[in-house]
């Protein structure tokens, strides 16, 4: 018990030091709310065309789609900021220090899990100024916000194991993004499956990205049929599929993370 409670006070310890940079450079707090904002206005003023009939228009299909979009993005911007820390040698320093071995990667993922609270909130002001209005009560629109941010966590675990495993850090952000971008833009994020081709219908349908749009959709109050497979299980529960994939994710990358970074040599 005791070494559990050492293990989370060092890993609030790296969390706050990852909190402190961002105070040291806020630039890096300003680039990461002002270009999830600009996906807001770019989608919803160029493409808002494609809502008709749809009640409410498009930005409401939108903007869970800019949600989970932007915390699935953590996994990316995770991986580069520990290959950097991996090249400057921190993670030696961190090693040598009387910690427990599992701090340095659980506290990186928070500080990142506390970032995406600040980036969901601008981006929820950004929403509701552009006609984004969710239908649904209080305690849905709150827990469709406590899902997206699970999920940016559980895929930030992902990106602690590509950073730890990376050799170079530019290397890593521009792989991140090429796992990232074709789950969100093969998805039900901005527009219909139906028009896809058969193939990445079925897959579109089961990506864990598909499914958590569905999600936090249904618990802000819109509901839609965004699967091309009639009664699939991640069309009707999209919210047990999505808490699922989460906790296959950090069941997968949590021990092998902690084993790696034990074994990780800074470059």
């Amino acid at each position: 018990m005791s070494s559990a409670m050492n293990s989370i006070s060092d890993a609030l310890v790296i969390t706050k030091r990852q909190l402190l940079q961002l105070t040291r450079v806020p630039e890096v707090l300003i680039f990461n709310t002002i270009q999830p904002v600009m996906f807001v206005l770019l989608f919803r003023y160029v493409f808002g065309g494609l809502g008709a009939g749809i009640p409410g228009g498009y930005v409401q299909l939108l903007m869970p789609g800019i949600f989970v979009q932007t915390v699935t993005f953590t996994l990316a911007a995770t991986a580069q900021g520990l290959a950097q820390d991996m090249e400057k040698g921190l993670i030696d320093r961190f090693r040598s220090l009387p910690i427990s071995r599992s701090a340095v990667v659980m506290g990186r993922t928070l500080g990142d899990g506390l970032l995406n609270i600040v980036v969901l909130v601008v981006m929820g002001v950004a929403g509701y100024i552009v006609g984004w209005r969710p239908t649904s009560s209080l305690l849905h629109i709150f827990a469709g916000f406590v899902l997206l941010l699970f999920f940016g966590y559980a895929l930030s675990w992902c990106g602690v194991f590509a950073g730890l495993i990376s050799k170079d850090a530019r290397v890593v952000a521009n792989v991140s993004f090429l796992f990232t971008f074709p789950l969100t833009f093969l998805s039900n994020a901005f527009a219909s499956t139906t028009s896809m081709p058969k193939p990445l219908q079925y897959f579109a349908e089961w990506n864990p990205v598909s499914t958590m749009v569905a999600a936090t959709r249904q618990l802000f109050g819109f509901h839609n049929v965004f699967g091309v497979t009639a009664h699939s299980y991640p069309s009707e529960h999209p919210i047990t599929t999505s808490l699922f994939y989460m906790v296959v994710l950090m069941a997968i990358f949590m021990p092998l993370s902690v084993r790696r970074y034990k074994n990780a040599n800074s470059r």
